[in-house]
């Protein structure tokens, strides 16, 4: 029996971010919802769980954080990685308290950002 697929969860108000990550990420694999509206992102979360979710840090209400913060109440297992073009060392401090796994500063490699989603999803199998 296949395993399911790991699901991934893009919230980004630019929908250029979405259209890049989203392919890269289901070549390799995931499943993947893109949301360019944090508010429909946290309504799908009602709906669904992911295994990570993937937000920028910078948006019309939610922002981010807000997103970030709902999904770790509704769905604790779900990995946060904070995506930002507003990248400091206070933010970044923050970001990661507040419980996200990882920071990272726009613009990004997409590749890193695959081989990251990659390693946190292996190590909840293993």
């Amino acid at each position: 029996m296949k395993p399911a697929r790991k699901k991934v969860l893009l919230v980004d108000d630019e929908p250029i971010v979405c259209e890049r990550l989203r392919p890269a990420l289901e070549k390799i694999g995931f499943y993947v919802e893109s949301y360019t509206d944090g508010q429909k992102a946290v309504d799908r979360v009602m709906e669904e769980s992911f295994d990570v979710l993937v937000t920028d840090l910078k948006m019309q209400k939610p922002d981010g954080l807000e997103v970030m913060e709902f999904v770790r109440q509704h769905s604790p297992a779900t990995k946060v990685i904070i995506i930002t073009g507003f990248a400091t060392v206070d933010t970044a401090v923050e970001t990661l308290k507040s419980g996200a796994v990882d920071f990272i500063a726009k613009p990004f490699k997409i590749r890193n950002l695959c081989d990251l989603i990659v390693k946190l999803t292996s190590e909840e199998a293993g």
